[in-house]
């Protein structure tokens, strides 16, 4: 990510497009995530997953109740996950965030972004890493 001079952005839909964007070209490089999302993302499908992960986000965020889905179940569907799945994507998401919005609403979406987690693990491993 290079230095903005638009930053930090407001907490709006358009914001979160860049979140999202900016966050699932990180998590396709990593290391430990990049190969759990190939393996139920085709690259062809990436800008529809994008466009959910919008509208989940603007749905949490805005109450926008743009987002229908089972987000339990797709998870659930993924055997391979381990909690530290969830560690690395929960850190990769709080430098994102970090980096492209004010303190507050960093804070507000990383809150929203581990309370997700906790539950995920929760119903997945029965605990919370």
């Amino acid at each position: 990510m290079s230095a903005r001079d638009d930053l930090p952005l407001p907490l709006d839909r358009p914001a979160l497009a860049v979140l999202v964007d900016v966050f699932y070209d990180q998590v396709r490089r990593d290391p430990l995530l990049g190969p759990v999302f190939a393996g139920v993302i085709a690259d062809g499908e990436w800008e529809h997953h994008k466009e959910r992960m919008v509208a989940f986000w603007s749905t949490a965020m805005l109450k926008a109740r743009e987002f229908r889905g089972n987000v339990f179940g797709k998870h659930q569907a993924m055997p391979q996950l381990t909690p530290a799945h969830f560690a690395r994507w929960l850190a990769l998401f709080e430098v994102t965030a970090g980096t492209l919005f004010a303190p507050a609403d960093t804070e507000a979406l990383v809150d929203a972004a581990r309370g997700m987690a906790r539950g995920l693990q929760i119903g997945l491993f029965g605990r919370a890493a």
